[in-house]
């Protein structure tokens, strides 16, 4: 297996981490990137495999597991409640409970509500200009799951800064400060989800976590701590994707020149399986192997761990002619933004819907729509995501 180095706080890779993906690609099957010490792909047929294969998953073997350190026990006490981490019986179990609130039919019905708040959000921008990413990007997603959730859209700073600092803890830039960062936002969030449990469990209302209170499959149901875990899980995944997304998505369309044409209700969804494939959100996620398996050519065993390159899958020229390219009227085939297999992201839906329908009406309300400085990536890996995304657009 061929070893190559590359710090993922490199600028330049931070900016450009395509390059890097390409040498891991041709490396073969698997490369061991040296900074992570972890054998990693970049071919779209190894990581499809990887998210299929039951032999891989998101727990670590029980001799394996890490030990966790007293300052991070708060933090991970609430990550062993989720169905992100969890594998097997536990996670379906999880899955099954949480998807009888999390419908596909409840989703579908925010449609018009998300329309309403692109537009509102609109409204407020600053004449002439603005950072898309503060006045828009960040805004949804925050909003449209505390009204889901029901609780009140004006903590929407509170969950937005609660989540950026529990995301911290899969960065590669993590440090001691950014630990303390989380372990605070969890216990903080802990108690805020408690509270809104504890006033619903006695007046149910139409919302998420009634719904979640109330699911149940053969007399079981969440406990406390997974319900916690289960809001957490949905503002964190959800929210830090779609932000995302729309920053990257929008930059992508106005650097192509490929405005409303492509946002028209019969090609919108194309054009945002485009933009997920062509510059996704997030970038890597790894997997411990669970038991001996010969994957790609190379035989790993149980304990070892790898990491699966999204961005790098999703660039992969086996399935996509010029993968580089930008093309909203390429035919849509499976990319790896949302991941697959039993760990599929439960929020892609949603993030989906808010993308589709957000989208079209930030160009159609805004002519002339253009960047107003070169935009920059932010020092964010294993996520992928603008600092800025400075714009204007004709009075």
């Amino acid at each position: 297996m061929q070893r190559i180095a590359q710090s993922p706080l490199d600028p330049d890779f931070v900016q450009n981490p395509w390059p890097f993906y390409d040498r891991v690609r041709a490396a073969g099957p698997f490369a061991f990137w040296e900074d992570y010490g972890l054998p990693v792909t970049a071919r779209a047929n190894v990581t499809g495999a990887a998210f299929r294969d039951r032999r891989l998953g998101r727990e670590a073997p029980a001799e394996c597991a890490p030990a966790i350190p007293d300052h991070l026990k708060p933090f991970y006490a609430v990550e062993a409640h989720s169905m992100l981490e969890r594998d097997g019986a536990h996670h379906a179990r999880l899955r099954r409970l949480v998807l009888r609130a999390f419908t596909s039919n409840r989703i579908a019905t925010l449609a018009p509500e998300i329309a309403a708040l692109a537009h509102e959000l609109i409204d407020r921008f600053p004449t002439g200009g603005c950072d898309l990413i503060t006045h828009f990007a960040q805004p949804i997603p925050v909003i449209v799951i505390a009204r889901l959730l029901g609780v009140p859209e004006d903590r929407a700073d509170d969950l937005l800064r609660w989540s950026n600092a529990m995301v911290g803890m899969y960065q590669a830039k993590r440090t001691r400060a950014t630990e303390d960062a989380a372990v605070a936002a969890t216990e903080a969030f802990v108690d805020f989800i408690d509270s809104y449990a504890t006033l619903r469990r006695r007046t149910p209302a139409n919302d998420l976590i009634s719904e979640l209170l109330a699911a149940e499959e053969a007399g079981d149901r969440l406990s406390r701590a997974e319900l916690i875990t289960t809001c957490i899980l949905l503002l964190n995944a959800g929210h830090e994707a779609t932000v995302h997304t729309i920053g990257n998505g929008v930059k992508t369309l106005l650097e192509t020149g490929t405005g409303a044409d492509w946002l028209t209700p019969d090609r919108a969804p194309g054009t945002i399986e485009e933009i997920l494939r062509h510059d996704p959100p997030l970038h890597m996620f790894t997997r411990w192997v669970l038991e001996d398996i010969d994957l790609g050519g190379e035989t790993f065993r149980r304990g070892d761990r790898i990491g699966l390159l999204l961005g790098g899958a999703n660039r992969d020229p086996g399935p996509w002619e010029d993968p580089a390219r930008f093309d909203p009227a390429r035919p849509v085939q499976t990319n790896f933004s949302f991941g697959a297999g039993a760990h599929f992201c439960i929020g892609a839906p949603l993030a989906r819907l808010e993308l589709v329908t957000a989208l079209p009406i930030l160009f159609q309300r805004l002519p002339g729509l253009r960047l107003a400085a070169p935009p920059r990536y932010s020092d964010l890996y294993h996520f992928h995501g603008l600092e800025r995304l400075e714009i204007r657009w004709q009075a």
